[in-house]
């Protein structure tokens, strides 16, 4: 097998808990995060030259050893020995820089991809610890279960059973540096972090852990954040918030119609892009 084609999902966060700063510059999280179907297209072609090439249809993405999906395939032959090279390109269909993950995703999708191409037969955990070198989310794209999230992303947890829920996500297409985010971040001393349910019997199970720490450092720089969540509540989301670090907001919804609906209707009028897609 020389090619091999893959879906690379976009994820929504539940729950961002900033803990503390570490010692190393990172920050201490808590996080639950799920896959949802919003997938960018990764093709990864083996070549017998031993040049490595990664194209990406998007001005937010570079093509190139910038692009993390080419770190990753840079790994994967070095780790293997080969004297092979690889094309990958990348349909980005998430958007780029915006709490979602499609980065992360399309690194991660790489990792598993080249570990099949090559044949190298790498565990998810040894990926997984590949993965963390190159982006705190990748692991989790690795994992691919919902999960509880912890250290700087890499101490993953399966989460208990989700309800099958339809997200409207909502990106104003403003910039939102997330390092500036967390420099920007005024940690308190939080009381005990909230317990998290052993089960999740519908979408009230879902809109009750939702919370992001980072929302305090976006929304006063960013009102049409605080905008969007509440024009999505107002076309009946059960639970809205930002994901990540931003600045895609998502919604929650219980029946496809309302949410394709809400999708359709919140950006009349605007430049924004949205989406009603599906947990995985």
């Amino acid at each position: 097998m020389k090619t091999i084609k893959l879906q690379a999902p976009a994820k929504v966060n539940y729950l961002l808990d900033v803990i503390r700063r570490r010692p190393d510059g990172y920050h201490e999280l808590r996080m639950v995060m799920q896959r949802i179907n919003l997938c960018d297209g990764i093709t990864i072609e083996l070549t017998e030259c031993p040049e490595l090439s990664v194209s990406c249809n998007s001005k937010g993405a570079p093509d190139g050893p910038a692009n993390i999906a080419w770190k990753a395939a840079r790994q994967m032959l070095d780790l293997a020995a080969s004297p092979q090279g690889a094309q990958i390109s990348i349909a980005k269909n998430i958007p780029v820089a915006a709490g979602l993950g499609g980065g992360s995703s399309d690194a991660a999708s790489v990792l598993m991809g080249m570990n099949e191409l090559l044949g190298i037969k790498l565990s998810d955990q040894q990926l997984m610890d590949i993965g963390v070198k190159l982006g705190a989310d990748v692991p989790f794209f690795v994992f691919k279960q919902t999960a509880l999230a912890e250290g700087i992303g890499e101490k993953l947890s399966a989460m208990p059973a989700m309800p099958k829920l339809w997200i409207v996500l909502v990106n104003p297409r403003v910039h939102v540096s997330t390092a500036w985010v967390y420099k920007n971040l005024q940690l308190t001393n939080q009381a005990e972090l909230n317990k998290l349910p052993q089960f999740f019997g519908g979408i009230d199970d879902v809109c009750a852990i939702m919370s992001n720490d980072l929302e305090s450092v976006t929304i006063p720089a960013f009102p049409v954040i605080a905008e969007i969540k509440q024009q999505l509540l107002q076309l009946g989301a059960k639970g809205a918030m930002m994901s990540g670090s931003g600045p895609t907001v998502f919604g929650l919804f219980e029946e496809r119609s309302t949410a394709e609906a809400a999708a359709s209707g919140i950006t009349t009028g605007t430049d924004w892009f949205a989406a009603a897609v599906e947990t995985l």
